[in-house]
């Protein structure tokens, strides 16, 4: 909405909105159920404020309450909604060929979307308590590749020098940054664009992932990596521009 003076605000009852997702957010690091106050905390809102939007969410079936203790946890919604998407990136035909790269190389195989400041892990491996699925873009293997191959609505600004290293390289490599002692190497997913519509990493201990073992890990990566680049595309857009279905 725009006012006379030309000020644009948000339509009336986005702030509520905002809140309430905001409230959803908080329960990104798959830690403990959460109370009213522990909401009103993280949110710096009044608990009552936290109540009446948990109430609010709950009744939409966004949330659910442990009846024992009255704390707050994702409710089926999300779960449904979350399945949805899953089945309509085509993630599920991803699942196979995670589980394979993992079984042959011993490591932990996880592929990784863009969400804002974050790599956010959409299959592979197992979710970690009090981590969650979000990844910080500028610290880690998988971030680093989606901000290396970006689309152009992403990062309209030059690549940065980490980025184009990462870039000339093909991968990227963690060495300890978000976990001592642990290794992660990630390359991209591509679209037909250029752009990297995911990052798959393989991640374990350093003394499995070692230098005398990098290349064929890399390997390894590519070729699963090239695998989704086709199963994760829409059956229409595997067919050539202008080739028309049979």
């Amino acid at each position: 909405m725009t006012t006379e003076a030309g000020i644009v605000r948000p339509p009336a009852g986005a702030q509520a909105v905002r809140r309430a997702l905001d409230v959803l957010h908080c329960f990104h690091d798959n830690g403990p159920d959460l109370s009213a106050s522990d909401l009103a905390r993280r949110l710096g809102l009044s608990t009552s404020t936290a109540h009446r939007l948990a109430r609010t969410l709950l009744g939409a079936g966004f949330l659910e309450q442990d009846a024992r203790t009255a704390r707050y946890r994702l409710g089926p919604a999300m779960t449904e909604l979350g399945r949805l998407s899953y089945h309509q990136r085509g993630l599920h035909r991803a699942g196979p060929e995670l589980a394979d790269l993992a079984e042959r190389t011993g490591a932990t195989a996880d592929l990784a979307l863009r969400s804002g400041p974050h790599a956010v892990i959409v299959a592979g491996g197992p979710v970690a308590p009090r981590v969650g699925l979000r990844r910080p873009l500028h610290s880690t293997a998988l971030g680093k590749v989606l901000l290396a191959w970006p689309r152009a609505d992403e990062e309209p600004a030059p690549l940065t020098a980490e980025s184009a290293r990462v870039r000339e390289a093909g991968f990227a490599l963690d060495d300890g940054e978000p976990a001592h002692a642990v290794r992660a190497l990630a390359v991209p997913v591509l679209g037909r664009a250029g752009h990297a519509r995911f990052a798959l990493s393989v991640r374990g201990a350093s003394d499995l992932i070692t230098d005398a073992r990098l290349d064929w890990y890399l390997a390894q990566a590519r070729a699963c990596a090239r695998a989704l680049e086709v199963l994760l595309l829409a059956p229409a857009e595997r067919r050539e521009p202008g080739e028309r279905a049979g």
